[in-house]
């Protein structure tokens, strides 16, 4: 983006999910944000420890206008950590979405009707899915 179309970016009145993804390709643009651009997995671990952990409080003080202050700084760590793995070749926050879309419709056959697992265990499901995953080369390590 321009500086002009950054400008007119910012100044709308409402902002979705896409206008975050952008927001987050504009920070860490070559001439975007000195700090968000040269942002690593590692160094950023301990923010979205931090983040996590407001959010809890947030729940725990049944605050939630704060919850929902904490849960877009998390969702922000969610979209910058795929952001760089996108940076470097290995997702983005598509695949991403895909990968929880299609974990929660395998784990719950009753309400999206697979009739072959409906009366099937959850620990049997995850089990039936970390096969399913490692048969085409992939490792879930996403057991919750």
């Amino acid at each position: 983006m321009t500086k002009e179309q950054r400008r007119q970016f910012a100044a709308k009145e409402y902002f979705d999910f896409n206008d975050l993804q952008t927001v987050m390709k504009e920070l860490r643009a070559k001439d975007g944000c000195p700090w968000d651009s040269v942002q690593t997995h590692e160094s950023i671990k301990n923010c979205l420890k931090d983040e996590c952990e407001e959010v809890i409080q947030a729940i725990d003080n049944k605050d939630m206008e704060n919850l929902k202050e904490e849960l877009g700084d998390l969702l922000f760590q969610v979209i910058m950590h795929s952001e760089i793995a996108s940076e470097e070749g290995d997702f983005d926050i598509n695949d991403v979405v895909d990968g929880i879309c299609k974990k929660m419709i395998f784990r719950h056959p009753r309400v999206f009707g697979d009739t072959e697992h409906e009366n099937t265990s959850w620990a049997e499901l995850k089990r039936l899915e970390k096969l399913k995953n490692n048969g085409n080369g992939k490792h879930n390590s996403h057991d919750e």
